[in-house]
C-alpha cells in the first residue's frame, strides 16, 4: 500500500483560493498511489483564529467538491485534513473528511478534544461527540493525540490505520514524537500523521509528518519544511503483530 503524506506549508500571506489550488494540484498529481493525507485546517490555517468564521462552510460546500474532485481525479483515497465546517444551526467544528477514489465523501470525523492553551479553538468551535472509524481507516486531529482513550476506542471498533491531521507547533516537538510512536505501539496500528509546516503569526509549525508501524518503529519521517513523504506499508503487519505479541488479546480492563 502506498501512502503519501502532503506535507504543505501555511502561509498567512497567500489568499485562501490560492492555498487551495495549490494542494490540489499537488492531490492531482499523486495518481497511483493508494491513501493521501493532508494537514489540520490547511485550507484557513489551524491558528487564524480571526477567520474561522468567514472560511466557515457545510459539507456540501465548494471546498468539499473541490477535495471530491481532486481524489476522483487521482484515483486515490484522500484523507484531506481538515476544515472549518459550519452547521445547519451555526455551529462550527473543525472536521477531518475521507473520500473514496470515485470522490465521494465517506465518512467524517469532527474533533472531540478542542485545544485551549494558547489557542481560541475551545472559544470559537464546538466539540464533536463521535469517534467511530470507517473500516479499518480511523480519523483523529492533533491534541486527540494526548488522549489514548479515543485510539483505544477506536481499535476495539476495528481500526488498524490511524489518519491523523495536525497543526502541531516546532516548541512541543518532542511530544510530537513520543505520542505518535506511542498511539501506534500501545494499539499495535499503523499511525499516519500529516502535519503542517511554516509559520502562523508567532507560531513555528513542527512538520516532522511520519509513517509509524505497529511496532512502534518510524517507517518514514519528513523534515521541518513543506514536503511529500511518501512511503510504503503492508497492512496485514498489523494482524501479524497482533498474532505475534497479543497484548490488546491480554487487556483486563
Amino acid at each position: 500500500m502506498r501512502v503519501t503524506l502532503i506535507q504543505t506549508e501555511i502561509d498567512g500571506s497567500r489568499p485562501m483560493a490560492e492555498r487551495v489550488a495549490g494542494v490540489t494540484e499537488q492531490i492531482a498529481a499523486r495518481a497511483g498511489d493508494d491513501l493521501v493525507l493532508l494537514p489540520e485546517l490547511w485550507a484557513t490555517g489551524y491558528f487564524a483564529f480571526d477567520d474561522y468564521a468567514a472560511t466557515a462552510e457545510p459539507l456540501d460546500g465548494p471546498l468539499v467538491a473541490t477535495l471530491g474532485a481532486a481524489a476522483r481525479a487521482a484515483g486515490v483515497t484522500l484523507h484531506a485534513g481538515s476544515m472549518v465546517e459550519r452547521d445547519e444551526a451555526g455551529h462550527l467544528f473543525n472536521t477531518s473528511l475521507l473520500f473514496d477514489p470515485t470522490g465521494a465523501l465517506v465518512h467524517t470525523y469532527r474533533k472531540v478534544h478542542l485545544f485551549g492553551y494558547g489557542s481560541r479553538e475551545q472559544e470559537l468551535l464546538t466539540p464533536g461527540a463521535a469517534v467511530a472509524g470507517h473500516g479499518a481507516l480511523a480519523l483523529s486531529t492533533c491534541y486527540d493525540l494526548r488522549f489514548p482513550e479515543l485510539f483505544r476506542a477506536q481499535v476495539d471498533g476495528g481500526s488498524q490505520l490511524f489518519l491523523v491531521a495536525a497543526a502541531w507547533p516546532l516548541s512541543r516537538l518532542p511530544h510530537w514524537q513520543l505520542l505518535l510512536r506511542s498511539r501506534a505501539l500501545e494499539n499495535q496500528s499503523f499511525l499516519l500523521a500529516c502535519n503542517a509546516a511554516g509559520r502562523q503569526g508567532q507560531v513555528e509549525l513542527a512538520g516532522r509528518s511520519a509513517v509509524v508501524d505497529p511496532w512502534g518503529e518510524v517507517v518514514a519521517e519528513a523534515g521541518a519544511g513543506p514536503e511529500v513523504l511518501t512511503a510504503e506499508i503492508d497492512p496485514d503487519l498489523v494482524t501479524r503483530s497482533r498474532k505475534e505479541f497479543p497484548a490488546l488479546a491480554d487487556r483486563r480492563l
